[in-house]
């Protein structure tokens, strides 16, 4: 496991460097653009680093492709997150790059915060 230090800087790295995916779902995500949520980006959440998180309400949006080619290690960072009380969404690099506003809507969804 790695420490708190190294997590931190790890997780400046990939905001300093993020993927195209990364990108298109973080245009969606700040500045409270999607109803108010107020998200982060690439933050360390435990042991783990977190794609984004909203912390009211406890939602963990993840951008699944590309890293995320370990389902063992994917299914115990959801597990961990669950049991943090975060809801975890997974959205397919695809869809995140190719269909916004279906993505947005299932981001409210999964806020509980309906259009």
């Amino acid at each position: 496991m790695a420490d708190q230090l190294t997590l931190r800087r790890r997780a400046r790295g990939m905001r300093q460097a993020p993927t195209l995916t990364e990108a298109r779902l973080w245009a969606l995500l700040r500045s409270s653009k999607l109803r108010g949520l107020k998200f982060r980006r690439q933050v360390p959440i435990g042991n783990y680093i977190a794609d984004f998180a909203c912390f009211s309400p406890l939602l963990i949006v993840e951008a699944d492709g590309g890293a995320h080619r370990n389902p063992e290690y994917d299914a115990e960072r959801d597990a961990w997150f669950r049991a943090a009380g975060y809801r975890v969404l997974r959205i397919p690099n695809e869809l995140a790059v190719t269909a916004g506003d279906e993505v947005a809507a299932m981001i409210l969804r999964a806020a509980g915060r309906e259009l």
